[in-house]
């Protein structure tokens, strides 16, 4: 046997002499801090100078902002690229308030402007400043998506849910509906319009269709393969655009042309006076030239502004294109030089605004970052400062491994990474495959995995799985996970390796749904196959968020009255269901899980058996999910109160905490 060291045995025989003390007793738990100020803001989460409509007249362009309440609008000197009038568009009498104007048109001399989400119409005239309410076209939640003006003066909105074109009349202010264009159609989301008819866009059923002023009578131009979302006219010709196809047609209904357009697809066009049509394409934003009978456009020009939508395209007097980025951008094109030159608008001048966010991400004690329009707000933790930069397009969702965050880009499909410590963005590549609409993004540490849910854009249903590897850029993808359903949330287990998914089963909007109730479905990460699939409310569509824990699988629906549910993952049953105020993103922590949600003012829960409610009062404004980024080892959170990134306190034992949002 070996010997111990002789000290230790001396202390252990020591020990065995003292005499037994009663136990001390366990220090009571600490008391939450509940009375104290549970609430800090931090100033605007995110400030945005991105706009949506923008039109051209006697050397101005007018510019209409995107997310700012209320819209402003901006006049443009073209000569000095500088912003040198701005106005606010007044709140009209229908409930809600007017957030951007994506529809904008010039007739008579005067600028008219089309809001969301209120369908709203405005007027402002150069000559006076004066800005003027003129219309309602539908109720809180509509669009008016186009406009476009007659030779004569008169006015067509095309609008959105009702899939109308409505016409206005400047002399005496009335107002026609030109009635269902095609049956279930909900989006007309590009005119043009000449002394007889008015072309219309229609984004659901694809269909480009004359309407004529006098009779009414509509006439079907052209199909497309998907939803129409530009049409410009000149001469004797319509042409639209329809996904990765350009539609070139007599505004009779005869000689169809169909130009390819490869990968990309046109967001906005311009026809020259010989019928020259210039073209931005999406995602990268180069610009192209065609003519009919040309077999594909011509590219003239690399991207004035890289990735980037462009709202609309004009031609001035002296050989110049000018275009506007919806990130908030101006820029000019010489066509005889190929020479480009960009200008931020807010640094033209054009006021900012605090906007609705997109997505934020925690990095505990260094930053919090806020995806918007185009840019990444990011805070700074160690010193408080705040900074921006640009990102390809609006960051849905947010996930870090190791030095970098990686975002999953939307209207794009793209995956980018950022650098923490240089703010480098770069990209990993497109998902493809129809995925534009990138919802939930997770990191899969044990196989070094990204992992991405997708909706198509447009009228499909399928969404996807994808499998991005972050050192290559491989893209796995795996359409139709769920057949018929696009995806919308997922929830990784790592351990299992097993990553569960929450459908949709309205996909993209604007097809016939083919199942009526949302799935959860398991996936093997790997042998990359389905183990299972189940619908666990029959007839909610859904699924808005799914997060896993400690064997329950939590759901929270979008489309029905905030409804909520613990799925038991062995028996595939419902465990535990209840209601919020609406929906939102499922987060965990500490052994718990909570979500935050929209409507009834903003509110945070814990889930459980049933839900306790933490918060009131958080406000509706972000753009996609509510979300709460807890500090590790903390009850505080960092969120939204209003429109100002905040920090709260939502230590459960704390009695319901009621937040005054700061004023925009």
């Amino acid at each position: 046997m070996p010997r111990k060291p002789l000290a230790v045995l001396a202390a252990l025989a020591a020990g065995l002499l003292l005499p037994v003390l009663p136990a001390q007793a366990a220090a009571p738990p600490k008391a939450p801090a509940c009375a104290g100020p549970r609430v800090e803001t931090f100033g605007p989460a995110s400030m945005t100078g991105a706009i949506v409509g923008a039109t051209v007249h006697e050397g101005k362009a007018y510019v209409v902002t995107r997310g700012q309440k209320p819209p402003v609008l901006a006049e443009i000197d073209l000569g000095s690229r500088k912003v040198v009038r701005s106005v606010r568009l007044p709140d009209g009498p229908a409930t809600g308030e007017p957030e951007g104007g994506w529809a904008t048109t010039v007739a008579d001399g005067k600028i008219y402007v089309g809001t969301y989400p209120v369908p709203d119409l405005y007027r402002f005239d150069p000559a006076t400043g004066e800005v003027v309410h003129l219309a309602s076209f539908g109720r809180n939640g509509g669009y008016i998506w186009a406009l476009a003006a007659a030779p004569d003066g008169t006015v067509f909105a095309g609008t959105y849910p009702d899939g109308r074109v409505k016409q206005y009349v400047p002399a005496t202010g009335a107002v026609r509906d030109f009635g269902v264009l095609a049956p279930g159609e909900r989006y007309v989301r590009a005119l043009a319009a000449d002394a007889e008819n008015v072309y219309a866009g229609l984004l659901d059923k694809g269909k480009l269709v004359a309407i004529n002023r006098a009779s009414g009578a509509v006439t079907e131009l052209a199909q497309g393969t998907t939803g129409i979302g530009v049409v410009a006219e000149h001469g004797d010709r319509i042409l639209a655009t329809s996904g990765s196809t350009l539609i070139d047609v007599r505004k009779d209904g005869t000689d169809v042309r169909r130009v390819p357009l490869g990968a990309n697809s046109f967001d906005a066009l311009a026809v020259a006076a010989d019928g020259t049509v210039y073209a931005t394409s999406r995602p990268d934003g180069a610009v192209h030239r065609y003519r009919t009978g040309d077999s594909a456009p011509t590219k003239v020009a690399d991207a004035p502004s890289q990735d980037d939508e462009t709202r609309r395209l004009a031609l001035t007097g002296d050989g110049t294109l000018v275009g506007f980025a919806g990130s908030g951008g101006m820029w000019t094109l010489d066509l005889s030089s190929g020479q480009s030159q960009f200008t931020d608008l807010i640094e033209a001048g054009l006021p900012a605004g605090a906007e609705r966010p997109q997505s934020m991400l925690l990095v505990p004690g260094r930053a919090v970052y806020v995806g918007g329009h185009f840019f990444m707000d990011v805070r700074d933790l160690r010193t408080g400062e705040q900074r921006r930069f640009r990102v390809p397009g609006e960051p849905k969702d947010l996930v870090r491994r190791g030095n970098k965050i990686y975002a999953a880009i939307y209207p794009s499909g793209k995956i980018i990474s950022i650098d923490l410590r240089t703010d480098e963005v770069r990209s990993l590549g497109l998902l493809g495959h129809g995925q534009q609409r990138p919802w939930d993004i997770e990191y899969d540490p044990v196989r070094d995995k990204l992992l991405v849910a997708s909706a198509p854009l447009g009228a499909e249903l399928e969404g996807a799985l994808s499998i991005v590897d972050p050192d290559t850029g491989r893209i796995d993808v795996y359409k139709g996970v769920i057949p018929g359903q696009s995806l919308m949330s997922l929830s990784l287990d790592a351990r299992k390796g097993v990553v569960y998914l929450g459908g949709d089963v309205l996909g993209g909007g604007g097809t016939p749904a083919v199942h009526a109730s949302a799935s959860v479905a398991a996936f093997d990460l790997r042998t990359r196959t389905v183990l299972w699939q189940v619908d666990p409310v029959a007839g909610h569509r859904t699924f808005q968020d799914v997060k896993v824990h400690d064997g329950l699988l939590y759901g929270v629906y979008k489309r029905n009255s905030g409804a909520w549910i613990a799925l038991d993952l062995a028996t595939r049953t419902i465990k535990h269901q209840g209601t919020l105020s609406g929906y939102g993103e499922l987060t965990t922590h500490r052994g718990r899980v909570f979500a935050s949600t929209f409507f009834g003012g903003g509110n945070a829960y814990e889930l459980g058996a049933e839900a306790t409610h933490l918060a009131t009062g958080l406000g509706d404004d972000w753009y996609t999910n509510p979300q709460l980024h807890f500090e590790p080892g903390s009850w505080k959170a960092w969120a939204m109160s209003g429109r100002h990134l905040a920090r709260i306190d939502l230590d459960p034992r704390c009695p319901l905490l009621t937040v005054t949002p700061p004023q925009i």
